[in-house]
């Protein structure tokens, strides 16, 4: 998984920025799946980005934690300028890496992984990854993720389409949008089925997974340690 440079990071926003209701949705569905933990909780943010998830749960549950955690130092110091603004500064701490160089002995009460593995291309890691997060949180801690999924029908391949034209109502442009049907992204992206996906949780140690959101190829899910 490379991280992301500063040229994308600038834009990484505006990129989506059509697609933002979605975002929001997730967001509110994570909100509802971690709603139970303490409220003094220490949460996990693995691939923070430039920010919106910490910013919408720092100022939902005020009196929560956050370990923010990102290879891209680009990205991170976009998500502190946001955290910062919100006045939530003094609550976060950033990690610019991965999870297997994350020092911090610390146990965290629940996770959130969102868009993040499926740039994880090989299933091992992929799997490893999970196994990783699984292994920072307490016993029966929660963890939402989200990443692009195929649909069941057709083969997995019944929402590609739907999903090229989210694209190009954001604005991506078409060279991009056409290599989700050719395959040119699979060097970048792994996007598995809705099953294939659940797999990855049980095998890295999660519980079985609920499905609790889906825009088109965006599924969310919630599962527990």
């Amino acid at each position: 998984m490379r991280p992301f440079d500063a040229e994308h990071a600038a834009k990484y926003d505006q990129t989506f920025a059509k697609l933002a209701p979605w975002a929001e949705s997730l967001r509110l569905a994570a909100h509802c799946a971690l709603a139970e933990l303490p409220s003094e909780a220490h949460l996990l943010c693995v691939g923070a980005g430039t920010g919106a998830e910490l910013a919408f749960f720092a100022e939902h549950f005020p009196g929560w934690r956050f370990t923010a955690l990102d290879p891209s130092g680009a990205m991170l110091e976009r998500c502190r300028v946001r955290m910062d603004e919100g006045g939530f500064v003094e609550r976060c701490t950033y990690h610019e890496g991965y999870l297997d160089d994350l020092t911090t002995t610390e146990t965290f009460d629940g996770a959130t992984s969102l868009l993040v593995s499926q740039f994880v291309v090989d299933r091992t890691r992929r799997v490893d990854f999970f196994r990783q997060i699984r292994n920072r949180v307490r016993p029966g801690a929660p963890l939402v993720t989200a990443d692009l999924c195929l649909g069941r029908a057709q083969g997995g391949r019944a929402l590609v389409p739907l999903w090229q034209q989210a694209w190009r109502y954001a604005g991506i442009p078409e060279e991009r949008v056409r290599a989700l049907e050719t395959g040119a992204l699979d060097e970048m992206l792994s996007i598995v089925t809705s099953e294939a996906y659940a797999s990855l949780l049980t095998e890295a140690g999660w519980q079985e997974p609920v499905q609790v959101f889906q825009a088109v190829m965006m599924h969310g899910w919630a599962t527990t340690a």
